[in-house]
């Protein structure tokens, strides 16, 4: 019985996940309308420049969810779905609860942002001894 309220709890998450990248495909179509304006005034092109430059950042952004929210659905279909991809152990429902995307458990999610951290730090050092 348990295990089968695991499995509903779960199969409430591939909905949530679908109706996100719904949602993701919808607001990525808006890319096509990124369009160059031109104007006669340069405050207006500035300005033009600066809403675009948001809204490609906001693009690149919700290209990478997708990603993500894609892998979560294909864990979903391969069975893997709810568990960490580094170290297999369960991922907390709180923690699915509040990212459905989730492919890692809090701790290995926390060693992974503390080594793309770290590399940054030493591209940055890197950069620095070129200067």
């Amino acid at each position: 019985m348990g295990m089968k309220l695991v499995h509903t709890d779960l199969s409430g998450f591939q909905d949530v996940l679908e109706h996100k990248q719904a949602e993701l495909i919808q607001v990525l179509r808006v890319r096509d309308d990124i369009t160059i304006e031109k104007s006669a005034d340069q405050m207006d092109e500035i300005q033009y420049a600066s809403e675009r430059d948001l809204a490609i950042r906001s693009v690149d952004r919700d290209s990478s969810l997708l990603r993500e929210v894609r892998a979560a659905l294909r864990r979903f279909r391969d069975g893997s779905f709810g568990s960490c991809i580094e170290c297999d152990s369960a991922i907390s429902p709180k923690r699915l609860a509040a990212i459905p995307w989730a492919s890692r458990c809090i701790k290995c999610q926390d060693a992974s942002d503390q080594d793309r951290h770290a590399s940054l730090e030493s591209f940055a050092e890197n950069l620095e001894n070129y200067g």
